[in-house]
């Protein structure tokens, strides 16, 4: 089965693009909400000296603070009023979805349809300011703490700069919050996947510059530089391949006698399991469990070898490159996948409701017996993508051990990137589809008439 980027490529004509004046009015909202997300991330907040807070970061760079700065496409290198970026919404969002698996009335709340689902998003909401108000706290509190050969990062530390903080820190989460709303709503794409990958890919272009600059400079081999291009591209194919990858279920449903005398149904489809049910949320837990304790380290100044031996010795050996560090990330990755899987996907509900419309897999009793093989495909399914993801990202702790490249290569950010475009080139080419379909009715005149009988 062809993707959506194949099949827009296939039928994409400069004509058709033109006439979809709906989409056209999508695609630009989209561009200008993720302009005025990167103009925000430039706007310093206010009390901070930024020499300081510079010369600070360079320092302590490593760890968490690394992971939240790509995600938030330099915000929290420049201190500025989005430096939290939409993380707090993101684990607003994890928690529910735990919450909504595990405390029955988050559960009837979310079969109640568009109603229930209007709460929990409320419910999300007050859960993003509650996580931003804690963070921007504790974010002002460890700026106050913060010195280096420049003086303290905080011009006037005390009470009024931490409440400026948090109003202010707040205020900007809750304005992405929003922008991502409205881009899901009246652009194109998920709104909060489109922030994240804006911030990702605003990094690309001094990473790559950054590496052309060692080439020239001979600190880093031409083999090397071409050799990491042609990686990336087919680290970009093999995760594109993996996440179009699909395992097809068989379900039948039955033949019936409608109005004594027509047969329906009958029909044969598939239910497609996906082989990363979980997505990049392993990584991201993974990632942000290891890394606590170097993060920690470096705050306390143990990292420089004067504090605690034994955190000193656990910074030493959960470094990027290192065995340990590889060894735990792919665990943490494997267990995160089947977690995060059990979560999403519920076989018994899933089996009760093909129950309810009449089907069944061909040779599976309905009812438990149609959950527990579900239960066995699903787990033999997230094995491979559990792998898939473990591969993706060690490539780059194993490149930074053996070659020292200078950026960040894959991993977590490559996830993101790939399949937050994948989302969107197929909500492109569903209005695509959608105008289409429109223009044809339009011109055969059934949209008039159906107008004319009402």
């Amino acid at each position: 089965m062809a993707s959506a980027v194949e099949q827009l490529a296939a039928n994409f004509n400069v004509g058709s693009f033109s006439k979809a004046t709906e989409l056209k009015q999508r695609i630009m909202f989209t561009l200008l909400a993720l302009i005025v997300y990167r103009l925000g991330t430039h706007i310093p907040l206010p009390g901070i000296d930024p020499n300081a807070w510079n010369d600070i970061f360079n320092q302590k760079a490593g760890g968490v603070l690394d992971m939240f700065n790509m995600f938030a496409g330099g915000a929290l290198e420049r201190m500025s009023i989005l430096a939290l970026n939409i993380m707090p919404y993101i684990s607003a969002s994890i928690i529910m979805q735990l919450l909504t698996s595990m405390v029955p009335s988050f559960e009837a709340m979310k079969k109640e349809g568009e109603s229930g689902r209007k709460r929990l998003n409320q419910y999300t909401r007050y859960g993003t300011i509650f996580l931003a108000v804690i963070q921007a706290y504790g974010l002002a509190v460890g700026l106050e703490g913060m010195q280096s050969s420049m003086g303290s990062a905080v011009i006037d530390p005390g009470f009024y700069f931490r409440v400026t903080t948090i109003i202010t820190i707040v205020g900007g989460t809750v304005f992405l919050m929003w922008l991502g709303e409205q881009i899901t709503s009246r652009g194109v794409g998920n709104g909060i996947s489109l922030i994240i990958f804006a911030g990702i890919v605003a990094g690309l272009p001094t990473a790559i510059a950054g590496t052309l600059e060692l080439g020239r400079q001979g600190q880093i081999s031409t083999a090397l530089i071409i050799g990491m291009l042609l990686m990336v591209v087919a680290v970009v194919a093999f995760i594109v391949f993996m996440e179009r990858a699909r395992r097809r279920v068989l379900v039948q449903y039955p033949k019936r006698m409608v109005g004594g005398n027509r047969m329906t149904g009958g029909e044969t489809s598939h239910m497609p399991l996906k082989l990363n049910t979980a997505g990049v949320i392993p990584p991201i837990f993974a990632s942000s469990l290891l890394l606590l304790p170097l993060t920690i380290v470096g705050f306390s100044g143990n990292a420089a070898g004067g504090g605690n031996a034994f955190l000193d010795g656990l910074a030493r050996y959960l470094q990027h490159g290192q065995f340990a560090y590889m060894f735990l990330y792919g665990a943490l990755i494997v267990f995160f996948a089947f977690f995060y899987t059990a979560i999403v996907f519920n076989p018994d509900e899933t089996a009760d409701n093909l129950r309810k419309q009449g089907g069944f897999v061909p040779g599976i009793r309905p009812g438990k017996s149609t959950a527990d093989y579900l239960d066995f495909v699903l787990t033999r399914v997230t094995v491979i993508g559990a792998a898939y993801l473990t591969f993706v990202c060690l490539l780059p702790e194993f490149l930074i051990s053996k070659f020292a490249l200078p950026f960040y290569f894959g991993g977590t950010s490559l996830l993101i990137t790939v399949t937050v475009m994948i989302d969107t080139v197929e909500q492109i080419y569903s209005h695509l589809v959608a105008h289409q379909y429109e223009g044809l009715l339009k011109k055969q005149g059934l949209i008039k008439k159906s107008k004319a009988r009402k």
